[in-house]
């Protein structure tokens, strides 16, 4: 008798390597694999960092990072891909071409920019080709509130500003808008009755998706593996609202669980919160 062979569900995750194993590739590999998917890897650059912050960055030519998403895409294919820190103009401009190329829907696009210790993780001219050429490309890109801010040149205090900032990063291209509200979390209506509220657009309504809120420095890599829950979702045949609901309970609970090896921000346990589909 044939051994059946249980659904394969392969997401592609380009980004960062992270030292410390919280963030990045490292995070993204935890977070796939937790939710029963099988994750291949391109890593744009290579991180000196631990829970204190950032301290070197070296760039992978762009070049080879083509050549690694054709070694997968050749090979393995994938049902999704996440992307995660870029870096610079000419690794966008790689990612996207490729992304076209072998022609990839469910993409997510987490644009990472600035770490929580402010090194920058994105050219200043990377910023135009990642919204010009990746944004249009993408199924969902998923700024957190200074992001969003720095995308659509809005503050974001209320719900109300967080709307409207998805409206203006909507015309970039992208063909959904997640704005996560945690940054906004202390200061605003985002935060309601200990629930966390993140916005999603889709160019003519609104979602808002709630998640509780749990006051801990433990929260590095949480964009990285909500990005990637939803990528995994999505591999797995979601739509992508139920993609992120679900992604947003495995973040929720990565938090809950979450715990911190070194002296500055902890980690999310992402196999803490496997029990959810």
């Amino acid at each position: 008798m044939k051994k059946q062979v249980p659904s394969l569900y392969k997401v592609l995750t380009i980004a960062g390597s992270d030292t410390s194993g919280g963030a990045g590739i490292q995070a993204d590999i935890k977070t796939i694999t937790a939710l029963g998917g099988y994750a291949t890897t391109v890593i744009t650059a290579l991180t000196a960092q631990n829970t204190l912050g950032v301290q070197s960055v070296f760039e992978i030519p762009a070049s080879f990072v083509g050549q690694q998403i054709d070694a997968v895409m050749t090979d393995i294919g994938t049902d999704a891909v996440k992307t995660g820190m870029l870096l610079n103009k000419d690794i966008v401009e790689m990612v996207s071409t490729k992304i076209k190329e072998y022609n990839i829907r469910h993409v997510v696009v987490d644009p990472v920019m600035i770490s929580k210790n402010e090194k920058r993780l994105l050219s200043a001219d990377a910023v135009n080709a990642l919204t010009s050429k990746l944004f249009p490309l993408s199924l969902v890109v998923t700024p957190n509130i200074p992001e969003a801010e720095y995308l659509s040149g809005l503050k974001i205090k209320t719900i109300s500003d967080a709307e409207k900032a998805a409206k203006s990063i909507y015309k970039l291209g992208p063909s959904n808008v997640l704005i996560k509200g945690g940054h906004a979390v202390k200061s605003s209506d985002m935060k309601n009755e200990g629930k966390v509220i993140d916005v999603l657009y889709d160019g003519k309504s609104f979602e808002y998706i709630e998640g509780e809120y749990i006051p801990t420095k433990n929260t590095h890599g949480t964009g990285c593996t909500y990005a990637s829950a939803i990528a995994t979702y999505l591999a797995k045949g979601f739509g992508l609202k139920e993609a992120v609901v679900q992604a947003k309970k495995f973040v929720t609970t990565s938090i809950r669980k979450s715990f911190n090896p070194g002296k500055g921000y902890g980690t999310l346990d992402q196999f803490g919160a496997i029990q959810f589909p």
